[in-house]
C-alpha cells in the first residue's frame, strides 16, 4: 500500500504571496483543486482507508472532498501544521526586510527552523508507527511539511532533490514501509486547465 503525500489548496493567501495566518481557508480556486484531487482518486481506484491532516483550515477543506468522496472521516493533527512564521503572519512578502526561508532564521514569536523539523520527524514518527503498510494512509499537509519530509524522510529518485515550491494540492506516492520510496513526487497532473497550479510532477499518474 502507499502513503499519499498531499499539499493543500490554493489560498488568497498563496494567490497574493502573504505569509499565512492559521485560519486562511481555501479561496474558490483551491476549493477546485481539492475536488478535481478528489475526483481523480476515486476514478484511479485508490484504497485509501485513513486520511490525516493538519488542523488548520486550508488542510482540512483540502481533506474535506476526499473524505466525502472515499466515506471517512479526517483525523486531525496539529503536528502537521505549516511552520509557524509569528508575527510575519499576514505580511506579504515583498514587505519583509529578511527572507523568512533562509537557513538559520527564526521569525519573532515563530519556529525555528530546528525546531520545525523536530516537530515534523516527530509527526513521520507517530504516523508510521500507527501504519503497518498494510493500508493506504492519505495525509494532507502544507509546502514547507512536504519539503522536511522530502528531504529527510523519503527515499527519493536519483538525482532528485526535495523541491523547493510544492504546487496546490500536488500529489506525492510513498510506499508505505521503509525505506519510504516515492514513485510519484509533487505532481499536480490531476488538475485540468481551469484549476491549473504551474507544478509538474516527476513521473506520470
Amino acid at each position: 500500500m502507499n502513503l499519499l503525500l498531499i499539499r493543500h489548496g490554493e489560498t488568497d493567501g498563496n494567490r497574493l504571496r502573504i505569509m499565512q495566518p492559521a485560519a486562511t481557508p481555501l479561496n474558490e480556486h483551491g476549493q477546485r483543486q481539492a475536488s478535481l484531487l478528489a475526483a481523480w482518486l476515486t476514478r484511479e481506484r485508490f484504497p485509501i482507508a485513513r486520511i490525516v491532516s493538519s488542523d488548520l483550515a486550508r488542510a482540512h477543506m483540502t481533506a474535506e472532498p476526499i473524505a466525502s468522496a472515499f466515506e471517512l472521516s479526517i483525523e486531525p493533527d496539529p503536528l502537521l501544521q505549516e511552520r509557524n512564521f509569528g508575527d510575519l503572519r499576514g505580511r506579504s512578502y515583498d514587505s519583509l526586510d529578511c527572507d523568512p526561508f533562509a537557513e538559520g532564521y527564526q521569525p519573532p514569536a515563530g519556529e525555528s527552523w530546528e525546531t520545525f523539523h523536530e516537530r515534523v520527524d516527530e509527526m513521520w514518527k507517530r504516523l508510521t508507527a500507527s501504519s503497518d503498510g498494510s493500508q493506504t494512509v492519505a495525509v494532507v499537509t502544507h509546502g514547507l511539511v512536504c519539503r522536511s519530509l522530502a528531504a529527510h524522510h523519503l527515499r527519493l529518485p536519483d538525482g532528485v532533490e526535495a523541491p523547493e515550491r510544492w504546487g496546490n494540492t500536488s500529489l506525492s506516492i510513498i510506499e508505505a514501509q521503509p525505506p519510504w520510496k516515492v514513485s510519484v513526487l509533487n505532481s499536480t497532473r490531476h488538475l485540468d486547465e481551469s484549476a491549473a497550479d504551474d507544478t509538474a510532477g516527476i513521473s506520470g499518474i
